[in-house]
């Protein structure tokens, strides 16, 4: 029999709807953009949330580096990079740039930006991000040197989410709720959970944007994001069921389409709960859930099934070698036998709500087709909160949950040392895993790089160290007024956009 329990955080009291003057999205020189979660801080050291707080944020700070909707570099305030030995690298900086009040965005300035992001004092939240820095010297005006204690390969790739606040007014001002611009736009107006309106920075060192204000509003319920999107009050909504896709492109105000994002939805597999240490048993898994059936049915073709790994083609380290499981019921069937594992046993399975595209429906369609080949399976479905708790907290995770995983420098570094030994998100515990993991990490050679990284994932393939399913697509609806370059990586960037052609 297949059971359901649900599990939810309880939450303080919901906050009043606020109606508020804003730009109709129609005016020429605005755009409005959904966001699906509230921004919750305006410090950029203080989140690693790309689609909420650092999208906005990209706007208002600089970046030495910047990622491009064809998820290549681009140069920002840095005009160059380089490796110029093995643990130090050079950037060379524009020599334009300030911030609006007339700090200048030099090098002492990425200097004190990294070292207040290393203070422990100052506990930021992507600290992480930059454990391997050991030392910025600054060499001149526009030259800085980063030391690292090891090779750090990925360390530019790294900078495209690190944003400079101005040192001079951050030591007399609340970062998390003041902003003093460096940026393409300023704060004009901030309403704690609603909206937020920018402005374009007059004193700013860039290009000019295409649009004059920008406006972020927060609309948490997929059909009101939709609604507001075929009523003309938003240019740009993301995360929408591929079910509304032909729904706004029949509208005749907007259009509706998905790529692949960088997002690879696993059933992540928690090795220390039986019988989940059964290599038998995994591969069962793999192969009783048809993942191509799932693409079709939930997301009507528009997802790419898992190639037997956690990266996809834009990841530095993807494994083009590997194939995925084919859906193989028998097959299923019998290494569930030769497992030797009692299937009377209850096999939970749960999934944070209202977090992954359509992941509840997926869940139920694993369950189904789990228990069709003799497991006893049980769903629970949780607030993400909770869940995130439950994962790295109390280290309880059921024997599957289905979770998407994404690493914004879109390296393999970051994306598989999740899986690594030692790791707060690890459940698999693979020694073997982690030396090549370790190895990989300290390589500047990029072909040996790739090699280990081919075995590394050949490893967890073969292994079945979780259960591969598919890239989360990334699905999108732009008003007709404006052209966007979509992009899977979560970003969302006024700056991506122009106003559509005439």
């Amino acid at each position: 029999m297949l059971h359901q329990t649900r599990t939810f955080l309880l939450a303080g009291a919901a906050g009043l709807f606020m109606s508020m003057p804003l730009a109709n999205a129609q005016d020429a020189d605005t755009v409005t953009i959904a966001l699906r979660v509230a921004v919750n801080t305006l410090d950029p050291h203080m989140s690693a949330s790309v689609g909420s707080d650092l999208s906005v944020l990209s706007h208002i700070y600089p970046a030495l580096i910047l990622r491009g909707p064809d998820l290549k570099l681009q140069p920002s305030v840095a005009q160059s990079w380089e490796m110029v030995d093995d643990t130090t690298w050079r950037f060379k900086l524009t020599p334009r740039a300030t911030f609006a009040n007339g700090e200048k965005i030099d090098a002492a300035a990425v200097k004190w930006n990294l070292d207040r992001v290393l203070d422990e004092a100052v506990g930021a939240r992507i600290a992480g991000w930059f454990s391997l820095v050991s030392e910025a010297i600054v060499v001149d005006d526009l030259t800085i040197d980063v030391k690292t204690s090891e090779p750090y390969p990925a360390f530019a790739d790294q900078l495209s989410m690190f944003f400079l606040l101005p040192p001079e007014w951050a030591q007399t001002h609340n970062p998390a709720t003041e902003t003093m611009s460096g940026g393409p736009y300023k704060v004009a107006e901030n309403v704690p959970g609603d909206h937020i309106t920018l402005e374009i920075n007059p004193d700013y060192w860039g290009e000019a944007p295409a649009f004059e204000t920008v406006i972020f509003r927060t609309i948490p319920e997929t059909g009101s994001r939709i609604a507001a999107l075929l009523a003309g009050e938003i240019d740009l909504v993301t995360g929408i069921p591929t079910t509304e896709l032909d729904r706004v492109n029949g509208s005749g105000v907007a259009t509706a389409d998905a790529i692949d994002s960088i997002r690879m939805m696993l059933g992540k597999i928690n090795h220390q709960k039986a019988p989940m240490e059964n290599r038998a048993f995994r591969q069962a898994l793999n192969y009783a859930v048809d993942k191509q059936g799932i693409v079709d049915a939930i997301f009507d073709g528009k997802a790419t099934v898992s190639a037997c790994q956690l990266l996809s083609e834009p990841y530095v380290g993807y494994n083009p070698n590997l194939e995925g499981y084919p859906y193989d019921p028998e097959k299923a069937r019998e290494l569930l036998q030769e497992s030797g594992v009692d299937l009377s046993q209850e096999i939970e399975i749960e999934v944070p709500t209202a977090t992954y595209l359509q992941g509840d429906e997926v869940t139920q369609i694993i369950a189904a087709q789990l228990q069709e080949v003799g497991l006893n399976m049980k769903i629970t479905e949780i607030e993400f909160g909770a869940f995130m708790n439950k994962q790295l907290r109390a280290r309880d995770l059921a024997q599957i949950a289905v979770q998407g995983l994404a690493w914004p420098t879109i390296d393999a570094d970051g994306m598989l040392t999740m899986f690594a030994p030692g790791n707060v998100y690890d459940y698999w515990n693979n020694a073997e895993f982690g030396k090549i993991l370790d190895e990989a990490r300290v390589t500047t050679d990029k072909e040996k790089r790739d090699a280990l990284y081919a075995d590394a994932t050949k490893l967890m393939c073969d292994e079945a160290a979780a259960l591969f399913l598919y890239l989360m697509p990334a699905t999108f609806g732009v008003s007709n007024r404006i052209e966007w370059d979509a992009r899977g990586d979560d970003w969302v960037r006024a700056f991506d956009m122009r106003p559509a052609a005439q």
